[in-house]
């Protein structure tokens, strides 16, 4: 099932599966002789189901239903209580109940790194400290015991985000100066897999130029830094998230431009961990701040469109334990976007503005500089 693809006009017993669970999170309508038929076609009320989950949920909106969106979709199934939780190396538990643990424990101020949906070994730390508060045995297996005390405890809390603290904290600890942070940068595609391309460009050449650019000016500031691949390798996001873990990165920035049937569609966005709209939604605060700080630095040096920063679940924002953000350089379907990107001097002016944005991750308020005006060579060594 997952290694297939399913869109309109598809039709059979996985289809059969993508509607029955799509009735039973309430975005399909409930015919049942359609629902569970086993020849059920995926048709437009089942396409624009899907589009509305994929929203929902942060992923790409565009009615087909991947690896990455049935997995989504199962995992939306399960609400806390519904199973025993609990950490097992090399095969996470994930889901939505997963998701709402995190956020119960996160808003009692126990550290999580951040509401992932993922039992990860974060986690299982986070139930274990909430056990031992409560009396419990502190096994770090969620069950019937635990369930009860959050559910006891989770009406009286109220406050802010103890994980933005802690961002912030981490931040000001590691100080201002460049020298000894640790980057990956991670050119989308590669390989045979030159994603788009239009108008003389291909997708996987530009990100790994661009790449390359950032690179060399990030290791002159004394940025240690990695490529998530090499020019002719194409790693899927789950492994390049895992190469960034393995470097225990600072910051991750992956580069991709996009493509529209519309040849007008044209402009710049930025991406953050996140669920814009999702009850369980708690992004990354520090991730969230970076990719604004890059989006206003690219738009600032340039005349690209400002398509703004948005909050998607993406494997590589998802299972990066650092900040992370997905660049969308441009459209290589518009003339004018395409000419731009195409254009080497143009591209030393965007790996600029993502070097500067690095930085003013790290600068206290007294030391920061308007958007725009900071420079390479005035960077703090």
């Amino acid at each position: 099932m997952t290694e297939h693809r399913y869109g309109l006009g598809d039709r059979g017993p996985a289809v059969a599966e993508i509607r029955t669970k799509l009735v039973q999170l309430g975005i399909l309508p409930a015919i049942a002789e359609a629902a569970g038929h086993v020849d059920a076609p995926f048709d437009e009320s089942v396409d624009q189901a899907v589009r509305q989950f994929q929203q929902r949920r942060g992923l790409t909106a565009n009615g087909v239903v991947d690896a990455e969106t049935y997995r989504v979709l199962d995992e939306a199934r399960w609400r806390l209580g519904d199973r025993l939780l609990s950490y097992t190396a090399g095969h996470l538990l994930t889901g939505d109940d997963v998701a709402t643990l995190q956020r119960r424990l996160m808003e009692l101020g126990f550290e999580v790194d951040r509401v992932d949906g993922m039992y990860g070994p974060s986690t299982e730390h986070a139930v274990r400290e909430f056990q031992h508060s409560v009396g419990a045995p502190a096994d770090g297996t969620c069950g019937p015991a635990t369930f009860k005390a959050l559910a006891r405890l989770s009406p009286i809390v109220t406050g802010g985000r103890a994980d933005a603290l802690r961002e912030s904290e981490r931040i000001h600890r590691s100080g201002p100066r460049l020298p000894g942070k640790v980057v990956v940068i991670d050119p989308g595609h590669g390989g045979a897999d030159r994603g788009c391309s239009a108008n003389g460009l291909s997708e996987a050449e530009i990100a790994f130029d661009l790449a390359c650019r950032i690179e060399g000016r990030l290791e002159a500031t004394g940025v240690r830094v990695y490529l998530s691949r090499g020019r002719d390798a194409s790693p899927d996001e789950a492994t390049r998230a895992r190469f960034a873990n393995e470097t225990s990165a600072d910051l991750v920035v992956s580069l991709h431009v996009d493509e529209h049937p519309n040849p007008h569609a044209s402009g710049v966005a930025t991406y953050y961990y996140g669920t814009a709209g999702h009850e369980d939604d708690i992004p990354s605060t520090l991730g969230e701040r970076f990719a604004g700080l890059v989006q206003r630095e690219i738009v600032a040096r340039t005349d690209l469109r400002d398509c703004h920063t948005h909050a998607k679940t993406w494997d590589l924002l998802r299972y990066t334990r650092m900040p992370a953000v997905r660049i969308e350089l441009g459209y290589v379907t518009n003339p004018s976007d395409a000419a731009r990107i195409s254009d080497p001097g143009f591209r030393d002016v965007v790996a600029e503005a993502i070097v500067v944005a690095v930085q003013r991750v790290y600068l206290p308020p007294e030391m920061d500089a308007p958007t725009g005006v900071l420079q390479l060579g005035e960077l703090i060594r």
